[in-house]
């Protein structure tokens, strides 16, 4: 018999009665020891130990033995041991390890089987070999001793160097959905939509269906079963976007009867109810006047809650609260609270605007490259200091001051000052971002025409020599009857905006039918001109000109040509209203322009006079692809004989911008050289059918006209040209191609006419 004291954690020290017949049964018997305690506790309930305020403390306690004899517990009451006093001394339990090598890189040792204390395995120590012959399987060599056998050599594949990672190909494997392979079989199928129709998404499904944009054709049963899922979800978010918002879709894949393969691709779609607008609530500050967000948020209960339009309302609130003096305006995200519980399927909608403070015009800043200084952007705005703010005003000066063609880029910022205004407002200053651009610019241009033939003009700018907007422009003229070479200079936007002065010194030489001139001009004029920006109702000039010219003209006193010099002096001027729509290419409205010029002629005397030229031109837009365009001319020079007037001067009908058909300045009096001689008066008319498709046109055109010796124009012997015209669209006009031919032929006219210009005839 043996009396062992063994310590377990957490229980109070007892004494085990173990009989043992070797002491390999030591550590047997105190693992029987820690067990035992919790065994008697588990097998009596009721004997743990007493815990709480009133438990005795350990010193307190009664000392005594708890003794196993038989599977019974006894010697419960008897006093406990002290708890610092070891159950196993120190040394003792040291001995009982086993050794440890000090070498961290010593193989690990092999577990004793038969409770032996392992050694330790010198570091030096080799790992154990087997000399057995490989035959092709797994070898396993047996475990003996203490030392763990060597690791079999590693696949040769997986110690090899890695691949570089540029060699590996990075093509993405191909899905068998996405096979496009020309070589690989096709199926065909057939798709169906049911249910869209009656909701009006039939066509804007089928514009953007995966199944239609597949042409009923695919590798593979799976590449359709692709598309229709892509197409499921397309239904529900086009539903979604009308109001239906419990919308679903559902795609079926079925073979079609026969022994052909096609497949039937069906889209199946369920609206579900069409959600409207319950409430419709703005959060916003107060603004002037009170309901001015409400007015320009076009939707009302009741309306459907179609995406689209709702967006549009809100992008119409942030366009026209600028325009009203909210510079600043901001729409929030709106919020819809679908309500799908009641009778009806509506939705709460709650949109917030941020509205900033209501502003009036302060003054202009500017920042960048100084381009213009402050004095010279002052005369480009429309509006006064303290008028209330208007984008479209601000947007206005940045075109303004883009159409000066002198900067790269410009902007127009409204600013935040702070400052007070009047009704309550706050004063924005225009900040304009200035970047100055190239100022100078080589332009060309060219045409040809039955009489004037080729012509082709070039022209040198420098828009800003003189600031601010000081120009120098150079121009020549190349052609095959006419020449010549002119300078001038420009001072645009001259104390007001769209006013330009304009001087010009030019040399020129033409040789027509009618006249063969040598003419020297010098001219100043003051304009106020429409721009492609600023189509004005009202636009007028007014001038003068000293003109010298030496040109052959026809005596009928003495039966033959002469050439003689003339001086004139012209005050020329124009006036203009215009209520077309477009400056370049019209299609509905009118235009009329009025000219007179008080001249006197200098040619073996002096001779007063007043040139007089009235137009009027009609457009009207039968479709947006087809435009009627009428033209009716007519002009009158009194107080001078046609003799006594330069030949240059005088009245001339047809040609590209006349009576189409007829040669150049060919309509009119003749000498007895068969040559026109021309008149004081002149009348024409003209209809056009402009037919346009995409970047193209066809122009039928009748003209009709004449010039006479008489102060007055007549409406007989009138003369008519018809014909057709091509026309090519451009961001800067219709290039015009037109041939024509003369209705009441004349002898020496002939058959066809050609014009080749920029520009509508009129």
């Amino acid at each position: 018999m043996m009396l062992l004291n063994c310590g377990a954690s957490g229980y109070e020290g007892v004494v085990v009665r173990v009989t043992v017949s070797t002491g390999r049964l030591y550590w047997l018997g105190c693992a029987l020891a820690i067990a035992t305690p919790a065994y008697a506790q588990i097998s009596q309930p009721g004997s743990a130990p007493a815990q709480g305020p009133d438990t005795a403390r350990p010193k307190e306690a009664a000392s005594g033995q708890a003794t196993i004899e038989n599977g019974n517990v006894t010697g419960a009451s008897q006093a406990q041991p002290d708890l610092d006093e070891p159950i196993i001394p120190q040394p003792e339990f040291d001995a009982a390890l086993p050794p440890l090598s000090n070498d961290i890189d010593a193989p690990l040792e092999a577990m004793p089987t038969d409770g032996t204390t392992v050694s330790p395995v010198p570091p030096s120590a080799p790992f154990p070999k087997t000399d057995t012959p490989s035959t092709g399987a797994t070898n396993i060599v047996p475990v003996t001793g203490d030392v763990l056998p060597a690791a079999e050599q590693a696949d040769p594949e997986l110690v090899a160097p890695l691949t570089p990672i540029g060699a590996y190909d990075t093509v993405p494997l191909q899905n068998v959905a996405d096979a496009k392979d020309k070589d690989l079989p096709q199926i065909r199928y057939e798709t169906n939509l049911v249910g869209l129709d009656d909701v009006g998404l039939e066509s804007e499904f089928n514009s953007l269906s995966a199944l239609k944009d597949g042409g009923g054709k695919a590798a593979n049963a799976t590449q359709v079963q692709a598309r229709a899922k892509e197409d499921e979800a397309l239904a529900v978010r086009l539903m979604k976007s009308l109001g239906y918002y419990d919308g679903s879709a559902l795609s079926t894949i079925v073979p079609e009867e026969g022994d052909g393969g096609q497949l039937q691709a069906t889209v199946r779609a369920t609206p579900g109810p069409l959600y409207t607008l319950s409430s419709i609530t703005v959060k916003a500050d107060p603004v002037v006047p009170t309901d001015l967000i409400r007015q320009n948020l076009p939707i009302k209960v009741g309306d459907a809650i179609d995406a689209a339009r709702i967006q549009g309302a809100e992008a119409n609130v942030a366009l026209i609260l600028p325009q009203q003096g909210y510079p600043f305006v901001k729409v929030g995200q709106r919020d819809i609270l679908l309500d799908d519980m009641s009778g009806k399927a509506t939705g709460a909608y709650t949109l917030p605007v941020d509205t900033g403070p209501r502003s009036t015009f302060g003054n202009l800043v500017s920042t960048g490259d100084p381009v213009f200084g402050i004095d010279h952007l002052n005369v480009f705005p429309r509006f006064d200091q303290g008028e209330l703010y208007d984008a479209r005003l601000t947007d206005d000066l940045r075109d303004a001051l883009v159409a000066t063609g002198l900067f790269s880029t410009v902007s127009v910022e409204p600013q935040q000052t702070g400052r007070p205004g009047p009704n309550g407002t706050e004063q924005v200053d225009l900040l304009v971002r200035q970047v100055a651009g190239p100022a100078r610019t080589l332009a060309g241009q060219g045409g040809f025409s039955t009489g004037q033939g080729f012509k082709v003009e070039g022209s040198w700018t420098h828009r800003n020599l003189f600031p601010p907007e000081g120009a120098l422009i150079g121009t020549i003229v190349a052609g095959s009857q006419e020449q010549g070479a002119s300078g001038s200079f420009r001072r645009s936007n001259a104390g007001r905006r769209d006013r330009t002065f304009t001087t010009l010194i030019s040399a020129n030489h033409s040789n027509y039918d009618a006249f063969n001139a040598f003419t020297g001009t010098i001219a100043a004029r003051w304009s106020y001109d429409s721009t492609p920006i600023w189509q004005k109702p009202l636009t007028y000039y007014y001038g003068g000109e000293l003109v010298g010219t030496n040109e052959s003209v026809y005596d009928f006193g003495r039966g033959m040509r002469v050439r003689r010099n003339y001086g004139i002096v012209a005050l020329p001027g124009q006036v203009q209203f215009d209520r077309s729509d477009n400056l370049l290419n019209p299609t509905k409205g009118y235009r009329l322009k009025l000219n007179v010029s008080p001249e006197t002629a200098v040619s073996g005397g002096v001779r007063p006079y007043v040139r007089t030229m009235i137009e009027g031109t009609y457009y009207y837009d039968v479709s947006p692809s087809l435009v009627i365009a009428g033209r009716a001319r007519a002009g009158a020079i009194f107080g001078i004989d046609r003799d006594d007037l330069a030949p240059s001067r005088r009245y001339y009908g047809g040609g590209g911008g006349s009576v189409r058909g007829y040669g150049y300045q060919r309509l009119g009096p003749f000498d007895p050289n068969g040559d026109p001689v021309g008149g004081r008066s002149l009348n024409e008319f003209a209809l056009e059918a402009r037919y346009r498709f995409g970047d193209f046109g066809i122009v039928p055109f009748i003209d009709a006209g004449n010039s006479y010796e008489s102060t007055l124009p007549k409406g007989s012997d009138l003369r008519f040209g018809a014909g057709i015209g091509g026309r090519f669209y451009t961001n800067f006009g219709p290039l015009r191609v037109d041939v024509a031919t003369p209705l009441n032929k004349r002898p020496g006219d002939s058959r066809v006419a050609l014009y080749i210009s920029i520009g509508q005839a009129f």
